[in-house]
Order: structure tokens, then sequence, then C-alpha cells
């Protein structure tokens, strides 16, 4: 006799948060996105944030060739960052503008 097959269980959202906060947080440090994208694909929250911190880290590579302004935008991607890594490490889902949208798009 066969024994009855097991539907896979999507995960815990709540579960999902608790697990993957610290490399949630850790991907807005730029390369480090890249690496998270890779390994967690099973893990909505963690690819939501190194979503984001993939296009700020993309953001922050083209600021870095435009003299002055570049520079000063390189500041805001900064604190960006910053405010990623926070929202991450506390468990939201924080949207940041115009980078979430851009995001949204990112398939690995």
């Amino acid at each position: 006799m066969d024994p009855i097959p097991q539907t896979p269980v999507a995960p815990n959202p709540a579960d999902d948060v608790q697990k993957n906060k610290v490399l949630a947080a850790i991907s807005y440090i730029f390369i480090v996105s890249l690496i998270v994208l890779l390994v967690k694909k099973d893990s909505p929250f963690a690819q939501f944030h190194a979503k984001q911190g993939f296009v700020l880290f993309i953001a922050s590579l083209v600021c870095g060739f435009i003299p002055v302004l570049g520079w000063l935008l390189n500041i805001v991607v900064l604190v960006m960052a910053i405010i990623g890594i926070i929202s991450a490490a506390q468990g939201k889902w924080y949207k940041m503008p115009l980078v979430s949208q851009l995001a949204e798009k990112i398939n690995f």
C-alpha cells in the first residue's frame, strides 16, 4: 500500500520573518544582497529586502560615477540602506519609495 502523498505546506509568514530577519537585514550591505537573493529563494521576507538592497547597491554604483551630485545622492542611498536594515531587523515589510517599485521587477 502506497503512503498518501503529502502536499507541501506553505511556510508560515510569521515563521519566515523570524527565521530570516538577520539575513534580510544584512542584505542591505550592498553586494550581500545578491548572495541572499541566490541563497534564500524560499523566503519571501528575505527576498523582499534583498531585492531592495540590490536596487540600492546598483544605485550606489551609478552614483559613484557622477561627481559631486552623485556623491550627495550616495548619502541618500546610505541612509535608505540604514532604514532598510532597521526595518528588516524589526520584522517589518517596509516599502521604500521608488526603490520598492524597481525591486518588484527583479526576478532571480
